[in-house]
């Protein structure tokens, strides 16, 4: 089936309305009791006790060359695209009359990074959530994943970990968000996770800060008809098996092509399962200008730009643009550079995707000379006045004289 752009809807997501309680509870539960709670629920949830692994070296893990090979040129690889990024974000400083005014750019001293461990080792999620905070400068990187893989753990060593828990779920964010052991509580915790860790992050960003709110993966395909259809096709099946709710959108202002492209997906029965439970959509667009107000409006979590028509200054709202077919955006999940941790659920129109900007603080300083001191406690004392803080105008005034 191919609908209309004008008539397409993004659907609610069904939201379990105890989730909210229940994970309030157990997070209450962890910051009461602390190490016997978190402990508890690792057990009652994972069937695993709370573990602090030592980790080796990289080569000590001895994963097969081809796999060590991959990740070592991926970890690379985000290095090296999380410090093109630190380039723009430095401590300066500028004089005027008035004095000298500045910003000290300093990194978030303790980081946890969550690494999920459902039903595949995400190798790469280690990798993409401990390297900016490395490159950043953060001295503490506690590592939290149900998972012991050794895959996992080597990713980990390598992208910099200075410490790892097999820990999962809730009280993981638990341990990370209210201190584990010898652990203080951590500034920021980073990393997607399911429904549970979703809901554990909203919850203590109150007193740590969070990288964001994840829901399931996106993928927005625009397209023109000269596209390779396999290439897209198998695209929007490697979003759709991250996990059942995610979705991958293929839009076109070409009906013919979408027709073939739709004639691909229903031959087989696995493809054509997927776009019964509209995990694949196909979508025609009238026009490139209705192609571009789709994707705007749609805010995708990963947008590939396949189209010859639309230049990449007319898309504004996306996680992470993929221009041409080459550009897959497998490439990005794992090896390209920049992060895959990337904002959902339209959150692209307010956010960006993690970043090593994500683990910096942006300090701020100020030396007044003696002529700013007079000159501008003038100027601020009217406002101060309107404002009706007699204090403020008092502490002004006293330093507007010579």
């Amino acid at each position: 089936m191919i609908i209309n752009a004008k008539n397409w809807r993004r659907e609610k997501l069904k939201v379990d309305n105890n989730l909210e309680n229940k994970v309030q509870a157990i997070l209450a539960s962890i910051e009461q009791q602390g190490d016997p709670a978190i402990e508890y629920y690792s057990l009652e949830f994972d069937q695993q006790p709370v573990k602090v692994i030592e980790l080796k070296v990289f080569e000590d893990y001895q994963l097969e060359p081809e796999l060590a090979a991959s990740i070592k040129l991926a970890a690379s690889r985000i290095e090296k695209f999380a410090r093109f990024q630190k380039q723009g974000s430095s401590s300066a400083s500028f004089n005027d009359e008035f004095g000298t005014f500045g910003q000290v750019v300093t990194p978030i001293e303790r980081v946890g990074a969550y690494i999920p461990g459902g039903r595949y080792p995400l190798i790469s999620t280690a990798l993409m959530t401990l390297i900016p905070a490395k490159v950043a400068g953060s001295p503490i990187r506690i590592a939290c994943s149900p998972s012991d893989h050794p895959a996992i753990l080597a990713a980990a060593s390598l992208a910099g970990a200075s410490q790892f828990i097999q820990l999962g779920g809730v009280q993981a964010i638990g341990a990370l968000a209210f201190g584990y052991q010898d652990n203080p509580p951590v500034d920021v915790i980073v990393g997607p996770g399911n429904a549970w860790v979703n809901e554990a992050k909203k919850q203590v960003q109150s007193r740590v800060k969070i990288d964001g709110l994840a829901g399931p993966s996106e993928l927005l395909a625009l397209c023109d008809g000269q596209q390779p259809i396999e290439w897209l096709a198998l695209d929007a099946l490697a979003q759709a098996e991250h996990d059942p709710l995610a979705c991958s959108l293929i839009v076109s202002d070409d009906s013919s092509w979408l027709a073939a492209m739709l004639d691909l997906l229903e031959n087989k029965n696995e493809t054509k399962k997927l776009l019964q439970q509209k995990q694949i959509e196909l979508i025609y667009a009238e026009s490139v200008d209705d192609l571009i107000q789709f994707s705007n409006d749609y805010a995708a979590e990963h947008l590939m730009l396949c189209h010859q028509d639309i230049g990449q200054s007319s898309l504004s709202n996306y996680g992470s643009l993929f221009v041409g077919a080459n550009s897959a955006v497998a490439l990005g999940d794992y090896i390209t550079g920049p992060n895959h941790t990337l904002p959902t659920l339209a959150y692209a129109r307010q956010n960006g995707g993690l970043n090593v900007n994500t683990f910096l603080r942006i300090l701020t300083t100020q030396t007044v000379s003696d002529k700013g001191r007079q000159k501008l406690s003038n100027m601020a004392m009217p406002i101060a006045k309107a404002e009706g803080l007699q204090y403020h105008y008092e502490s002004l005034q006293v330093r507007s004289k010579n």
